[in-house]
């Protein structure tokens, strides 16, 4: 990294932590500091809910995904925008009529306190987990390619983001969202622009697309019925609507976002929004990464990406020869991979099209058996080295490939959407544990400045377990996907009880207790069942089964007591 890189990353997030913290400070009420003091416009909710959304993970992992995968990723949107439209309509006017901080005090009103407890507790652990795995993700690919230290790298990124919530709570997360967007949105698309003018001559732009097409990278649509597949259209629209409903409507991180909106009408056009906004979104940042894919296919790329780990250890000697084989062998392939790419264009609507489109795929299927032999090396010489390097392909084209200053603001993307993320989620860990167990259960009428002191440690709690964890964690197969398992094995319950609250009058507290901690077992026992045996199925399941698991059992105990009635 040059100088100028290192100026613009330390004086943007520089910037954003101040900023934050001045403009918010001296919040001395639970509304200013839990619900932002119903300022929020409909623009900011909209920003601040995609920020909460939008991690590190998702602008480091989801190019690399596009890279080796194409398009496809994007169909687990495909039920958000429904998803939006149910929140508008049921979630919002429900938790605004009742004055809520956090979804789950609605619980105790429709059920009773122990169910309350309980969903609470759900989202504490799946929220706490799915915040280290947030921040853990981009510390180790970060520390992996700079060359920095990855506790201190999580030290740095989780003490940022308590700064500025300690601070000035659910309004300083709401201003910090705003700025960081606008970072992120500018840095990628400077990232792409830049990738399009790395074309060599004479390919052009829709030369480009057409060989990303023939390669099966813009391929977004899948209809085949196949529930092993993970993403294709049906498990985007039903397990995707799912998700997105669960999380929206019934995860804190998401739902503190717009409880602090002006009105009803300016938390129902942010959540709007965010549904109309996140897909267009989603497949600028996949296609950032077929047009990664693109890059390396005309220009030279290691046969390995994770290249700073490497560089790090000491390889047997007969390893080290073994590798530098391979990689030759890569160097070859690469040389004939870009003829072949080249040579299709010139074949394009011709007679010999579909050979050259052959001759192209087949080229590409050798360089993976080249690359996966690599990785075969790697493993079995440094077991240490994590080999599944599809995190590392757009980071290593930012470091070795854009020029001084676009680098620094690349990588300060990537420090502003794990700040985001972290932020939103511990504020909603925070509010969570003072609204519905400290306020609820110990300490029911301190004044209000007891509360915001109390929010405050627990921000300070909270942060330091998730950079606790965050140092611990293991380096998961596909960071992006790791965070949507971990959401997808306790949503589907999570908005099961929500579904029985809003449209199942007759069933009461203890039914729905009972059927959330059943569901929540069958469904945490099929994902370890299918994990170990290695069975094909699309984790987004998990989310309509869950909720249908909720539904089901809590309408099967209450049989018995509506028949008494």
């Amino acid at each position: 990294m040059h100088l100028l890189d290192i100026i613009v990353l330390i004086v943007t997030l520089s910037f954003i932590v101040i900023y934050g913290a001045i403009k918010t400070r001296g919040q001395k009420d639970l509304h200013s500091y839990l619900r932002s003091g119903g300022e929020k416009k409909w623009w900011a909710i909209c920003l601040s809910i995609m920020a909460t959304q939008a991690s590190a993970i998702t602008f480091i992992s989801t190019p690399g995904q596009a890279y080796e995968s194409g398009m496809g990723f994007v169909q687990i949107y495909f039920g958000l925008p429904i998803a939006m439209i149910v929140i508008s309509s049921l979630f919002i006017p429900k938790f605004y009529s009742l004055n809520v901080y956090t979804a789950y005090e609605y619980l105790e009103t429709r059920f009773n306190v122990k169910t309350r407890y309980l969903i609470a507790f759900f989202f504490l652990v799946s929220r706490g987990l799915g915040a280290g795995i947030t921040l853990y993700a981009p510390a180790i690919i970060l520390s992996t390619m700079l060359g920095w230290n990855l506790n201190l790298l999580c030290l740095i990124i989780g003490v940022c983001v308590i700064i500025y919530i300690y601070i000035g709570g659910e309004r300083a997360v709401s201003q910090t969202h705003v700025m960081q967007m606008t970072v992120i949105l500018c840095g990628m698309a400077a990232a792409l622009v830049m990738l399009i003018r790395y074309l060599p001559n004479g390919v052009s732009f829709t030369d480009a697309l057409y060989i990303a097409g023939k390669m099966g990278k813009m391929q977004a649509l899948d209809t085949s019925p196949d529930v092993g597949e993970r993403y294709n259209l049906w498990s985007g629209l039903l397990g995707g609507f799912f998700l997105s409903l669960s999380y929206f409507g019934t995860d804190q991180s998401q739902v503190s976002r717009y409880l602090g909106g002006q009105s009803v009408s300016e938390s129902k056009m942010g959540v709007f929004w965010n549904g109309m906004v996140k897909i267009p979104m989603q497949f600028f940042i996949l296609f950032t990464g077929v047009m990664v894919y693109l890059f390396f296919l005309f220009h030279s790329s290691p046969v390995f990406f994770n290249t700073r780990a490497l560089e790090k250890i000491t390889l047997p000697a007969h390893a080290e020869q073994q590798l530098a084989a391979v990689q030759k062998q890569h160097a070859i392939m690469e040389t004939e991979l870009k003829a072949a790419a080249l040579d299709a264009l010139r074949r394009r609507n011709t007679a010999q099209e579909d050979s050259s489109i052959l001759r192209l795929t087949t080229l590409q299927q050798q360089d993976r058996t080249i690359r996966d032999n690599a990785k075969d090396i790697i493993k079995a010489n440094a077991p240490q080295v994590e080999t599944h390097d599809a995190d590392y392909v757009f980071l290593h084209f930012v470091l070795n490939n854009l020029p001084s200053g676009l680098v620094g603001l690349l990588l300060a993307v990537m420090f502003c959407a794990a700040m985001s993320s972290i932020a939103g989620q511990v504020n909603s860990l925070a509010s969570t544990s003072v609204i519905d167990f400290y306020k609820r259960f110990y300490n029911k009428d301190a004044s209000e400045m007891h509360y915001v002191r109390s929010a405050k440690i627990a921000t300070l709690i909270w942060g330091g377990l998730i950079i606790a964890f965050s140092v611990s964690a293991p380096l998961f197969d596909n960071l992006i996907q790791e965070v949507n398992i971990i959401g997808s094995l306790f949503y589907g319950t999570l908005l099961g009880v929500f579904l029985v609250a809003f449209f199942f009058k007759r069933i009461g507290g203890s039914s729905v207790f009972y059927a959330a901690i059943l569901s929540e077992s069958a469904i945490i026992a099929l994902h370890l069942f299918l994990t170990t045996t290695h069975k094909p199925f699309s984790y987004l399941w998990y989310n309509p089964l869950g909720a249908i698991f909720v539904i089901g059992i809590s309408a099967l105990i209450s049989i018995p007591k509506l028949r008494t009635r």
